[in-house]
């Protein structure tokens, strides 16, 4: 049991001390409409309570178990006891678990799928490169995690690499496991073109909107502007003899969204009001709750290298994650997809700080 969740159920548990002293107080007792706020808190605290108080017990119990087995001298004894000690953690883990989902408020969004932009920043063609590597990152973890990964706009660098790309990741928790990953990701390595040796510092910027289906974002057609244009690839170099690619202006808000990847204008306008209704979900979202860390304009920041969630060092094989402080020295590996590791570390610190009270 980690600090925080330890911490916040001792509070808990004074509450439930003070409350059930409450309960026979004469001035409470006398007050109809108290008591019934007394007793509906104490009923909510009473579950926690004793969970806790189970809890305590098994690491209590593993704990002594594992004394014991230091100091007993017969083998056989001493290994039922180190058993024992497992099977006590074990549980305790599993409470703790239970209680700390208690405890967390859920995210309704989480359950949706995921729409992901890429942007190149600051670093000209090597943040380019750098974009192209985040995408075949998430491409690999969406596959690890069992998610649909699928290609909605993108806009190829002239050196190689990407300016932009924006991809939709479906499958129930997708926007859960992918939401941490919003932010500037900063690179530092030795560029290809470097014949010196320097090391260069690049970034890339990420946002992470949960998918909004018609009935979360109502769009007035009125208030849309749609063009459509020829698809075109590097360099502005044609690649199709249709006006196939679409833009949509969502006038109210100015914001604009563009989809050429696919050789239908139909399924490229479905794409683009895909992502339109995407990006007025989370500006609601940031608008309604101004705490929320996801609305798409604080994800991205400016790309300055000086922002970061986190830095990607190659020269000495590390992955810091800012935010929470973990580090991972299996950069190829997290490059390959491997990001289960941050994105549960940053699940349980979202989980403490967002615990009922704190």
């Amino acid at each position: 049991m980690d600090q925080g969740l330890a911490d916040r159920l001792a509070e808990i548990e004074q509450e439930y001390g003070e409350v059930e002293g409450l309960l026979t107080d004469p001035a409470v007792l006398g007050d109809p409409v108290r008591y019934g706020e007394v007793s509906r808190r104490y009923a909510e605290l009473r579950p926690l309570v004793r969970s806790f108080r189970s809890l305590k017990a098994a690491i209590d119990d593993s704990r002594e178990a594992i004394e014991l087995a230091d100091i007993e001298t017969d083998p056989d004894l001493a290994g039922e006891l180190r058993e024992l000690a497992a099977a006590r953690q074990q549980e305790a883990d599993r409470m703790a678990g239970e209680l700390r989902a208690a405890l967390t408020p859920s995210d309704p969004d989480d359950v949706k799928d995921a729409i992901v932009e890429i942007r190149a920043a600051a670093g000209g063609a090597e943040a380019a490169l750098w974009a192209g590597e985040l995408l075949r990152m998430y491409q690999r973890f969406a596959e690890a995690e069992g998610f649909a990964w699928e290609p909605i706009d993108s806009a190829a660098a002239e050196g190689g690499g990407l300016t932009s790309v924006t991809f939709g990741v479906t499958g129930r928790g997708a926007f859960s496991r992918l939401k941490f990953e919003a932010g500037v990701h900063r690179v530092q390595r030795v560029p290809r073109t470097e014949s010196q040796g320097r090391v260069h510092t690049s970034t890339a910027t990420v946002a992470v909107m949960p998918e909004a289906e018609e009935v979360d974002v109502q769009i007035d057609a009125g208030d849309v502007k749609v063009d459509t244009f020829r698809s075109s690839g590097p360099g502005g170099q044609s690649v199709n003899t249709t006006d196939s690619a679409v833009r949509i202006t969502h006038l109210p808000t100015g914001l604009v969204v563009t989809c050429q990847d696919e050789k239908s204008q139909l399924q490229n306008k479905e794409k683009a009001f895909r992502v339109l209704r995407a990006r007025l979900y989370q500006e609601e979202l940031l608008a309604r709750a101004a705490e929320r860390a996801a609305g798409r304009r604080s994800q991205i920041g400016t790309g300055d290298r000086s922002e970061k969630i986190r830095t990607y060092n190659f020269r000495e094989n590390r992955v810091t994650d800012h935010r929470i402080g973990l580090v991972i020295r299996r950069l190829t590996h997290v490059l390959d997809g491997q990001l289960s590791e941050f994105v549960d570390a940053l699940t349980s610190d979202q989980a403490t700080r967002r615990m009922i009270g704190k």
